[in-house]
């Protein structure tokens, strides 16, 4: 009888434990599943995201080579309309008309934009950009009857204010040539523009024209319009940031590396 118990308590033992390791069995071979191809989605993603930036650099390129032709094509007579001006961003444009210094302007801080001291410099460990201001200044057209803003170019701090640089306020009525401007939003980090204290950080059309009067059209003077003791025309800066080679690189690579590490593990079952 004791015999028989004995066989009976295995017997019930064994047949509870079976299944169990079974289904144990069955579960670390699902998760296991489940981690293969879960994992696969890095290097998928990382590949798309690869391709991805491809595409983007080639639009980047595209627009470089738009905004160059643009700013490079002969200057049209400027438009009043708002519709025409949001089109003609680095469009050259040709005005007549005279100043009003009385009511400059000052966006800073700012450095002279100029390409051929940059290109210089790019093979240099450290440079030294002066730094100053760009002055906007009312510029009333003649032909047109409105008055608009027109930034006259860069001044080093120490020839901010205007008596300091008497000879370059030109009083008589000229031909302008400049590149349209849009408004611009805040930039992170970016300081509040100070009115009161004529202190610009950057461009804000609307503010702008209701502290001179003028309307809400801006340009960049070309750098020809430059005169002996004023402001440096030509301060328009048109490169485009183009990182996404980086990207393109640093997402491939990770592609390959986590492709790579996929297989050994789960094809080639090395452990990591």
């Amino acid at each position: 009888m004791s015999n028989f118990s004995f066989w009976l308590s295995s017997d019930v033992c064994l047949r509870f434990t079976r299944p169990r390791s079974s289904t144990t069995a069955a579960d670390a071979s699902g998760e296991d599943v489940i981690l293969k191809w879960g994992l696969l989605l890095v290097p998928l993603t990382t590949f798309c995201l690869g391709t991805w930036q491809v595409q983007r650099r080639k639009w980047k390129l595209d627009l470089i080579a738009q905004l160059a032709s643009r700013i490079s094509s002969e200057p049209i007579p400027l438009t009043l309309d708002p519709m025409e001006l949001k089109e003609l961003e680095y469009r050259p444009v040709k005005v007549r008309g005279h100043f009003d210094h009385s009511k400059e302007l000052y966006i800073l801080p700012r450095s002279l934009v100029d390409p051929e001291r940059e290109a210089r410099e790019a093979r240099q460990l450290t440079s030294h950009p002066e730094n100053g201001a760009n002055v906007i200044t009312p510029f009333y057209c003649t032909e047109l009857g409105v008055t608009i803003l027109v930034n006259r170019g860069f001044v080093p701090k120490k020839k901010l204010k205007p008596e300091t640089r008497l000879k370059g306020q030109i009083e008589d009525e000229i031909d302008l040539t400049g590149v349209v401007r849009l408004s611009e939003t805040r930039k992170p980090f970016v300081p509040e523009n100070n009115i009161e204290k004529n202190r610009w950080h950057y461009r804000d059309l609307e503010a702008m024209a209701k502290v001179t009067g003028a309307e809400p059209i801006f340009i960049d003077a070309d750098f020809k319009s430059t005169v002996p003791g004023g402001p440096i025309g030509g301060q328009t800066r048109v490169s485009l940031r183009n990182e996404h080679m980086q990207y393109i690189i640093t997402w491939y690579g990770l592609c390959a590396a986590t492709s790579f590490l996929w297989y050994r593990k789960f094809i080639q079952k090395i452990p990591l």
